[in-house]
């Protein structure tokens, strides 16, 4: 399927510029980095360089100021050699720099988005808690008004980029008795006394992206890093998550890819009984399963993106393109990796080839920024107007976008 009538020249150069760098620079060491578990902080800069760390952030807050399918067509290509500078880079532009270039004031987009749109520092978003993962609006974690400070206390888990961003968004309770409508959220920088990463995950796959845990000791932020205003925490949270989606769902698509064309490459020169191994009717049924749900897939994110950059014009919600491509891609991603270790054997089972890299990489992208039962939950939803199940959480946010999830 063919979506080029939907690309324009900038879209085609920043998608090229982007696969270009992901060959040369980031497939070489994407081995070498997934066991190590290095953060790869060198080719990390390169790409805030060429301004992927900011796509869509306007031009004046350091950014390229380019529209989402730019972004998406570049984070396909990044994820394609490696997932984990994928996810570095879709947390940065969606998570974190969208959440405050929405949200923020002006001192806030100068401060904390043009260092991170610029590829100079990184930006970290965090929600979730260990007892609070779907379900966002029981956190633990407070902040509690003192002059012009609030003293944050709590523990965040699961945070990607944690112990390498300079800077974090984070969401803690300032009014436990209204729920959802209690959560607030405070830009926290690097160093800031009482504020600390604790025990780096140990995860399945992405392993150049560090994952960790945030410490919160009575950490003093300024109130001028309030973003939003208290209460609007929760809305805030939901808002960049359907960005964020976005963002999963071009890591899965560029995963998916990955694994098919490894796959297409190896049946036409591996032999069995005489034959390619893709003359055989099992094999080639699974080369057309994975081309057929990866070209569904990108319908899906090119459709999402497109309906994301209306928005700015329309008010337009893109909650359910989101889910959908977020879901639909990110298990995609599984079948087609599966897949792709079946198809390579034994082969497909050992470090000397990439694509059992991929498989482990893939899991992750049907958990995190919502699991795959809140997709299904927020589109039947939106679907059948049935929100029986926490609707205090409708209320708590006038657009009525429903419960949803993040690492």
């Amino acid at each position: 399927m063919s979506f080029s009538h939907l690309l324009t020249d900038e879209h085609k150069m920043i998608q090229q510029a982007a696969r270009d760098f992901a060959k040369k620079e980031i497939a070489p060491i994407a081995a070498e980095h997934d066991l190590s578990g290095e953060f790869p902080a060198e080719t990390i800069k390169k790409m805030g360089a060429m301004g992927l760390m900011g796509i869509e952030v306007p031009e004046e807050y350091g950014g390229a100021g380019m529209d989402t399918l730019a972004y998406a067509l570049a984070l396909i290509e990044i994820a394609k050699a490696d997932a984990a500078h994928a996810v570095m880079m879709s947390v940065n532009n969606s998570l974190y720099c969208h959440g405050i270039v929405t949200h923020g004031t002006e001192e806030q987009k100068q401060k904390f988005v043009t260092p991170s749109a610029s590829g100079e520092v990184l930006g970290a978003d965090s929600l979730t808690e260990t007892q609070s993962g779907s379900d966002s609006a029981t956190m633990r974690g407070k902040a509690v008004k003192d002059g012009d400070e609030y003293i944050l206390n709590g523990l965040k888990s699961w945070v990607t980029s944690g112990p390498v961003a300079s800077f974090v968004v984070v969401f803690m309770m300032t009014d436990p008795d209204k729920g959802a409508k209690g959560i607030s959220a405070f830009i926290v920088e690097k160093g800031t006394p009482g504020f600390t990463a604790g025990r780096k995950e140990h995860k399945l796959g992405i392993h150049a992206s560090p994952t960790s845990e945030l410490i919160f000791e009575n950490c003093r932020v300024p109130a001028a890093n309030l973003l939003g205003k208290e209460g609007e925490g929760f809305k805030i949270a939901m808002g960049v998550l359907d960005v964020g989606r976005i963002g999963i769902a071009c890591q899965a698509l560029g995963l998916a890819e990955a694994a098919y064309e490894a796959s297409v490459a190896y049946v036409g020169e591996r032999e069995a009984f005489g034959k390619k191994i893709g003359q055989f009717q099992g094999t080639g049924f699974k080369i057309a399963d994975m081309k057929t749900r990866i070209e569904a897939a990108r319908g899906l994110i090119y459709d999402v993106a497109m309906a994301k950059t209306r928005s700015k014009d329309t008010g337009e919600r893109y909650t359910l393109q989101a889910s959908m491509a977020k879901l639909f891609a990110s298990e995609t991603a599984m079948f087609c990796t599966h897949h792709a270790v079946q198809i390579h054997g034994g082969m497909g089972y050992s470090k000397e080839l990439p694509v059992e890299r991929y498989f482990r990489d893939a899991k992750i992208t049907e958990i995190y920024e919502g699991t795959s039962e809140i997709q299904r939950l927020v589109i039947s939803r939106l679907e059948t107007g049935l929100r029986e199940y926490r609707n205090f959480l409708v209320r708590a946010d006038k657009s009525k976008c429903p419960l949803s999830s993040s690492l």
